[in-house]
């Protein structure tokens, strides 16, 4: 699944698969300026940053079990965010500093460094990434993935994909190769 922030005539939260199918809103209500979300892969969980109403909120994959992290002043100004272990990492933008928000009790935030200049945050560690099972993209025996000529995309599983064609380029009838 692809997950992604909108705030533009309506605010919200939505997910899709990769191949920009079955868009789905999970959040559309109570929301104003969403910019920052981050994933927990484990649990399944979308976390993400609402500048206006100076937010951290948090739902499941499907939009429920919504409530807030943290709100208030603390947190104004808050870009880029990421989730490991029990901590979400953000940067605060008006000062620079990179914040730790225990995402189980969001009275404790912690500054952790000064920055000169940031506006975004990943966590690079193997146990953010889940296993992977073999998939539809899996380069066949002529080195093409999934057997498409340019680019495979997941589409609602893992066992389906669908095939696209870069820039210039038309799939043909058999949805495999570009012309």
């Amino acid at each position: 699944k692809l997950f992604f922030t909108d705030y533009g005539n309506a605010a919200k939260v939505e997910r899709c698969d990769m191949d920009g199918m079955n868009r789905t809103w999970i959040v559309d209500s109570k929301i104003e300026q969403p910019t920052a979300l981050a994933l927990d892969l484990v649990n399944k969980y979308v976390y993400w940053v609402d500048i206006y109403l100076d937010s951290v909120e948090v739902v499941d994959y499907q939009g429920r079990m919504r409530h807030t992290i943290t709100k208030g002043r603390q947190i104004r100004h808050l870009c880029g965010l990421a989730v490991f272990e029990s901590y979400l990492y953000t940067v605060n933008s008006d000062n620079l500093s990179i914040l730790q928000i225990n995402r189980y009790n969001g009275t404790d935030v912690q500054s952790l460094a000064g920055l000169d200049n940031a506006k975004e945050i990943r966590v690079y560690q193997k146990r953010t990434q889940t296993a992977v099972r073999s998939h539809a993209c899996e380069v066949d025996p002529y080195g093409m993935p999934g057997g498409c000529s340019h680019i495979c995309l997941l589409s609602s599983n893992y066992k389906a994909r669908t095939c696209r064609c870069r820039t210039g380029f038309v799939l043909g009838s058999d949805g495999r190769s570009c012309k």
